[in-house]
């Protein structure tokens, strides 16, 4: 089995004296885990960083076997970030939650997409986290468990459109929900439609909207929380009032 293909790191550790494992996100295989040799090098340890873009050239005896991988770094990575503390936390929580979601050898090349917008996004401070919220939408929709937010699920209607179901992942109309305003979620406008601009709250809103659903139907069926690396972005976001 061989390939190459562009990939994102999305996490990385030692094995052995010199070499690592590194967990990959590829454009057209989904998630592969592999072995880099000398991957413990100072030279390479920097282009192992969770959201490092690199060319990788993959090869394993079988599907079943642990496979070695080549790398060969493409751009700056996690490095372009090193003076925004915010920004490189928020590719380290996108690279954990790609981690956590994603099976092995499933390919998603929509999920590598949206890793990629938001990679590319990063450097504009007053937009990224709300591209971070549809990048989480993304990976929903990638595994199947998208959200409808452009009809009210009760009357069909594309106006005023202010909440989401938590039990069909469907938008509700002002008017249809307000009776059960208290067990619905809040639906921000950007996510309506990106003619809408940001309100204040609406990122807050969308992380617990999107982690809502990646808790529901992708962690808790595997037992596992929401990534920690997501949750001390929330608090670092809500701390530098950008929720």
């Amino acid at each position: 089995m061989e390939f190459q293909d562009d990939a994102f790191v999305l996490a990385s550790r030692a094995h052995g004296e010199t070499g690592a494992l590194v967990d990959l996100l590829t454009r057209d295989h989904g998630r592969i885990l592999a072995y880099v040799a000398g991957g413990a090098s100072r030279k390479m340890k920097p282009h192992l960083q969770p959201g490092s873009r690199v060319l990788a050239d993959y090869r394993a005896r079988t599907t079943e076997h642990l496979g070695s991988v080549r790398l060969e770094p493409v751009g700056e990575g996690a490095s372009a970030l090193f003076d925004d503390p915010l920004a490189l936390q928020g590719l380290t929580a996108a690279a954990a939650v790609a981690q956590g979601a994603l099976h092995e050898r499933e390919p998603h090349p929509g999920a590598f997409l949206a890793l990629e917008a938001l990679a590319e996004a990063l450097v504009h401070r007053e937009v990224w986290p709300a591209v971070f919220v549809r990048y989480e939408l993304g990976l929903l929709d990638a595994l199947g468990f998208g959200l409808d937010l452009k009809v009210c699920a009760a009357t069909g209607t594309t106006e005023k459109l202010v909440w989401v179901s938590p039990r069909t992942g469907h938008a509700v109309s002002l008017e249809a929900g307000l009776p059960y305003a208290d067990r619905l979620l809040a639906l921000p406008g950007f996510l309506v439609s990106s003619r809408n601009g940001l309100e204040p709250g609406d990122i807050g809103k969308g992380f617990a909207l999107t982690g809502f659903f990646l808790e529901r139907h992708v962690f808790h069926p595997m037992d596992k929380p929401l990534p920690e690396a997501r949750e001390r972005l929330v608090e670092k976001l809500g701390a530098a009032g950008l929720l």
